[in-house]
């Protein structure tokens, strides 16, 4: 009979009345698992490989990811030789018996072990010494995520081991196989993402306690566009065309067009606060969606624009061969030969003054003619200036604003989007 104690929830709990085999007692005889393997001999090295059973949520808003992992470790312990051709596989409790690596995870929000039906953990001793220490955990792991081209993004994730408290003096991490340390992820399949590539790298995380262990494994995730493709980009297009309608429908027609304008407005509004719910809120960048999302809204709002202009021109210049603005112009004008004929009456009145008092009074010499009235002059200027800019303004016919924007809005269109996907995809 052979009686031992172990720690399970925070309570000590005794191992009673159960008989452990005679191999189990020789090793567990004079052992301490409060000592490391080679504590008097360098470091003890630990092997480490991932199996990814899932990778269940990745998340933009949280910029983070879980997943569910099995964690397998080995090491040697010299403590555990015994002799026999065969492994000892042992109940996951008995792990308590034995000296275990601190493992941790690094950015980890929150994990957990599985514990149903019991908890998930593997223990098996080989004749050399050698332990294998297995573990199922789910883990949610902070991943930095640069948004700058969603959703035609790549986002390189990873999960980071480290020691907790022992040093590159007392442990050593290293990958069992290298890249082939970590497998599952060839099998994976994501609802927005797909695996492109994966690695594994080995490295030293400096604290001010010291340098300890760490290991890395890095995966590259590709977002599928297809769903944004028929969730986002399609139907903005397709409102951006709709508001191409008016241009066909008669300037006189205003509630048809100012109802076709104002209806692809408030869509185009409506799909882009839809597209922003489920991004972060607080983002200091402008994503790829958001600049196409801009462009198609401008060019909705630049249609509705267009056909304010063209039936302004229209009311105001029913005749097809009159000047833009031409109207308020000639009231201007108007208004100009007033002031410029008063103040050549102002002037003409003064001129005969002079002259009566000249004929009263004795004779004098002759003065020198007086320069020219200065605010007459800029007057005169101003009004040549404006009659040149309403020409380069000149309509031959306002109804043709609509033909040249059938042509302009496509085009242009056409030409923005070739520069978007070019960029975006390939650059």
């Amino acid at each position: 009979m052979h009686k031992c104690q172990y720690y399970h929830g925070g309570k000590v709990r005794k191992w009673e009345g159960e008989i452990l085999p005679p191999t189990i007692q020789k090793l567990m005889k004079g052992y301490n698992k409060y000592l490391r393997p080679f504590f008097d001999n360098g470091p003890v090295t630990v092997g480490m490989s991932l199996d990814v059973a899932s990778i269940d949520t990745i998340s933009e808003i949280n910029m983070d990811y879980t997943a569910t992992i099995f964690l397998r470790q080995r090491w040697t312990d010299e403590r555990l030789v015994f002799e026999g051709n065969k492994s000892l596989s042992l109940d996951g409790r008995l792990v308590e018996l034995l000296w275990v690596p601190d493992t941790f995870i690094v950015d980890s929000k929150k994990s957990f072990l599985h514990d149903i039906t019991v908890e998930n953990r593997l223990i098996r001793i080989f004749p050399n010494g050698t332990v294998l220490y297995a573990l199922r955990i789910t883990t949610t792991v902070a991943c930095n995520m640069d948004l700058t081209k969603y959703p035609m993004d790549k986002q390189t994730c990873t999960l980071q081991l480290e020691s907790w408290g022992y040093n590159t003096n007392d442990v050593m991490f290293y990958w069992t196989r290298g890249n082939e340390s970590v497998s599952g992820l060839d099998t994976l399949r994501l609802a927005q993402y797909t695996v492109e590539d994966h690695y594994t790298s080995a490295s030293e995380a400096i604290y001010e306690t010291g340098h300890y262990p760490k290991l890395i494994f890095h995966f590259e995730l590709k977002r599928s566009i297809l769903y944004f493709i028929l969730e986002t980009y399609v139907p903005s297009s397709l409102l951006v065309v709709l508001s191409w309608v008016s241009f066909w429908i008669s300037q006189s027609s205003v509630p048809a067009r100012v109802c076709i304008g104002v209806t692809t407005v408030l869509t185009m509004t409506t799909l882009m606060m839809g597209a922003r719910t489920s991004l972060p809120n607080a983002n200091c960048f402008i994503k790829a969606i958001d600049v196409y999302l801009g462009i198609c809204f401008s060019f909705i709002f630049g249609a509705l624009i267009e056909y304010a202009v063209a039936h302004f021109c229209t009311l105001n210049h029913p005749d097809a061969n009159i000047v833009m603005y031409g109207h308020q112009m000639g009231g201007f004008d108007e208004e100009m030969n007033g002031m410029v004929t008063t103040i050549a009456a102002e002037n003409n009145r003064a001129k005969r003054r002079k002259e009566k008092a000249a004929a009263v009074s004795a004779p004098m010499p002759e003065s020198p003619e007086e320069p020219p009235n200065r605010c007459l002059t800029v007057l005169v200027l101003l009004r040549k200036f404006l009659r040149k800019a309403a020409n380069c303004c000149h309509v031959e016919n306002p109804h043709l604003i609509d033909n040249y924007s059938r042509m302009t809005f496509p085009l242009s269109f056409v030409f923005i989007n070739l520069l978007y996907w070019t960029y975006y995809l390939y650059l």
